[in-house]
């Protein structure tokens, strides 16, 4: 019926009458119709009744038929093509065996792709097929890539990659349908599931998306999940680690979970598998004993036939922080200087004094039988030094030098230096019964401490003398800068005497007799060390309570005692602040495959910022204990620098500065940052059909599993159909025979009527 320059036809109404008229015209056609009907109701025969009726309407229906002049228009038509995306999921877990001992995940897409390539191409009249990778951004990708390039995308972000493709088909080209190809190993907007704004935006979609789950349900899989923990915790207080442990195909086994701290085991617990695919919660509670940030990482076994063996630990950074700075101050004997100090502790807020007296020395002789006779309450001699010695953040013993004979000196002696060592600090202020009568009554003690017993006492008053090093150290800087600092030091009273002392290898004296000598040095008056994890300090004198008094001639106060105290407090337990080189990594835990990086702020000892100073990172791994990388760079005007490491492989590192202006030697700093072996992509080896499923469903389209023989009849929009070209109405009305068949209905129903007796 097509003219050879038109390609479509459609039929259309050529009469000229309004469409109102029209409608007239037809109500009264089938009122006559009616009528007609109406008449020949009484008619006995039912045949005639039949007859007279068809041929009423079969007149009625062919004077319609000219009423309405029926055409054909013949039309020049274009069809748009649509838009077909194929979405191929490239995050790295579809580089998972799609079955034991089977091709990847992305290989078997690229293989059934390359099946579908036939029906791909029959839909060319109507569609134009775009395969995507998702990587997360979408990009061209064909099947012989997905055979051979490994897929590494971070994560999975189904959502995303639709949105991607519905908005790149806005314009003349619609998008009729998406073919979604993934394992539903979602980690971002459908994690939870296609529910609540997730499942409103597949919905404004308003294309059909069909799915194809790739991979099995049935791997073998170990998977440390689930992991809560607080980002930080106080020092001495007990924290809880939660994880979950997934395991498929294990089912009766016990599975050993083991927390550890830096290649240090902290806990360990013993879980048992109930089912196939079970998940079993797992909570370690320990207590830190050190602050500043470490890693710790949860590890299980890592079996032969598992799917993923990265999955197996998860590592975290802990900030471990202070509450408050727990004090125990043990003191031999009521003194102006005990007097002092207890009461600059009670007053701040940031401590928390726990103190006692010991109102005895070694020669007293009380003359009793039972010692617990000289005390209305008995030192808890047991309690303090064994079971709640962990619990205190500084020691102080305050000239004191009394052993009780209930407890062994060698006992306690040795849980104080396993105290130091292990991450505590110790302070020993001399005095007559310290360093002195009682020096050899705590040899073990001794033994964690800078400073050794030299001699006698010296009684003969002095100022004290500011060493170099106490010069720019954090516990003896008192003032605003150097020439301050010994300033004050300078103005400061007397000091009525001090024990004799002699300097360990490795320990920092700030602070000496000018006069007093050992074996040709000055003696040491403030001495410091770090002793294993710990620090301790010695202040061979039991009269700086002298340097409470105000010295300055005009009266004004003078709180040099106060600050001297405080900041050996804050050394002692490492407060980040009293630092001059301050480490910070950026960020604390790190994906796979991403940059380390750490940000260093460099201070000169009077802790004003250290413009241009020379800054070396070293990047060392806690598990090798082995340099890794090294970075250098300069500070800025405020002192700070970021550098940054390329990814290095997955596991705890310390991050170790060091910086110099000049022949300044700035200090040195660390802290440390967990690689991840995994990121949330890897993390778990399963699929997730009821995701697929539901995307599918929400988006009206069907959901599908590969492996498949081929493409099945997916559900997509037809494309749209424009008229492009010229028109040409062609009549069917005007036949003649058109006019001879209304006529003829027309006699016959006369014919019939005169015939039945009605006319």
């Amino acid at each position: 019926m097509n003219s050879p320059s038109f390609n479509a036809w459609k039929l259309v109404s050529l009469s000229p009458l309004p469409v109102w008229a029209l409608v007239l015209l037809a109500v009264g056609l089938v009122a006559g119709i009616a009528l007609a009907a109406w008449g020949v109701r009484r008619e006995p025969s039912r045949g005639r009744r039949l007859l007279l009726w068809g041929l009423r309407l079969g007149a009625g229906l062919a004077a319609f038929f000219f009423l309405l002049e029926p055409g054909i228009r013949h039309l020049q038509v274009a069809r748009m093509k649509n838009r077909v995306a194929v979405l191929v999921d490239r995050s790295a877990s579809m580089n998972f065996p799609s079955e034991p001992g089977g091709p990847t995940r992305s290989a078997q897409v690229a293989a059934f792709l390359e099946k579908a390539a036939p029906t791909f191409a029959s839909w060319k009249d109507r569609f134009t097929v775009e395969v995507y990778g998702v990587d997360p951004e979408l990009s061209p990708v064909t099947p012989a890539q997905l055979g051979s390039e490994p897929a590494r995308a971070g994560t999975t972000d189904l959502l995303a990659a639709l949105r991607s493709a519905s908005a790149a088909g806005q314009g003349s080209r619609k998008l009729s349908g998406v073919l979604l190809f993934s394992d539903g190993a979602d980690n971002a907007e459908l994690k939870a599931g296609a529910v609540g704004r997730a499942r409103a935006a597949l919905t404004d979609l308003g294309v059909p998306v069909s799915t194809f789950l790739v991979g099995q349900e049935a791997l073998k899989d170990l998977a440390v999940e689930g992991l809560k923990v607080d980002d930080f915790a106080f020092v001495r207080n007990s924290l809880t680690v939660e994880v979950e442990i997934h395991g498929r195909g294990f089912a009766g086994q016990d599975i050993p979970v083991v927390l550890s701290q830096e290649g240090k085991t902290v806990a360990n617990k013993l879980v048992r598998m109930t089912t196939a695919d079970d998940v079993k919660p797992v909570s370690f509670t320990f207590t830190p004993d050190q602050t500043g940030r470490f890693v710790y990482t949860v590890t299980v076994p890592t079996f032969p036939d598992e799917a993923v063996s990265e999955n197996n630990s998860r590592s975290f950074t802990l900030k471990v922080i202070r509450d408050r700075v727990r004090v125990l101050l043990v003191v031999g004997r009521p003194s102006w200087d005990e007097r002092f100090l207890r009461g600059l502790l009670k007053q701040d807020a940031n401590v928390d004094l726990v103190s006692f007296y010991i109102l005895r020395t070694l020669s007293d002789d009380p003359g009793v039988t039972n010692e617990r006779e000289l005390s209305l309450i008995p030192f808890p001699m047991e309690e303090i030094f064994d079971t709640k010695l962990h619990t205190f953040d500084v020691v102080i013993f305050q000239n004191f030098g009394y052993s009780d004979p209930s407890l062994s000196i060698a006992e306690y002696e040795r849980n104080l230096e396993r105290y130091i060592h292990e991450g505590g600090a110790f302070v020993m202020i001399g005095g007559d019964s310290v360093l002195g009568e009682g020096r050899a009554s705590m040899p073990t003690l001794m033994e964690a401490l800078p400073v050794e017993a030299a001699g006698p006492a010296n009684p003969e008053p002095f100022k004290p003398r500011l060493t170099p090093e106490g010069l720019r150290h954090p516990v003896t800087s008192i003032g605003t800068g150097a020439a301050s600092t010994e300033g004050t030091w300078g103005e400061l009273a007397p000091i009525p005497g001090a024990n004799l002392t002699r300097a360990r290898q490795g320990a920092t004296v700030l602070m000496d007799h000018p006069f007093a000598t050992v074996d040709g040095k000055n003696a040491p008056l403030v001495s410091v060390w770090d002793y294993g994890r710990g620090r301790a300090m010695v202040v061979a004198t039991d009269a700086t309570w002298s340097w409470a008094f105000t010295a300055h001639r005009d009266g004004s106060p003078n709180r040099a005692y106060d600050r001297f105290w405080g900041n050996a407090l804050r050394w002692l337990v490492r407060d980040p602040d009293l630092t001059t080189l301050k480490v910070t990594a950026d960020p604390p835990s790190v994906e796979p495959g991403r940059p380390v990086g750490v940000v260093v702020q460099a201070r000169m000892a009077d802790y004003q910022p250290a413009q241009d100073a020379q800054v070396r990172v070293e990047l060392f791994s806690v598990a090798t204990q082995k340099p890794v990388a090294v970075q250098t760079g300069t500070t800025g005007a405020d002192g700070v620098v970021r550098l940054e490491f390329a990814p290095p492989a997955p596991g705890p590192y310390k991050l170790l500065a060091s910086a110099k202006k000049g022949d300044t030697d700035l200090g040195k700093g660390e802290d440390a940052v967990a690689v991840r072996a995994v990121g949330p992509e890897l993390s778990d080896a399963s699929v997730r059909p009821q995701l697929m499923e539901q995307i599918a469903s929400v988006t009206e389209g069907k959901a599908y599993k590969l492996p498949m023989d081929g493409l099945p009849d997916v559900p997509l929009l037809d494309p749209p159909v424009v008229e492009v070209g010229r028109a040409k109405d062609q009549p069917l009305w005007d036949r003649w025979y058109y006019l001879v068949a209304l006529i003829a209905l027309l006699g016959a129903e006369w014919f019939a009527r005169r015939r039945f007796g009605y006319v």
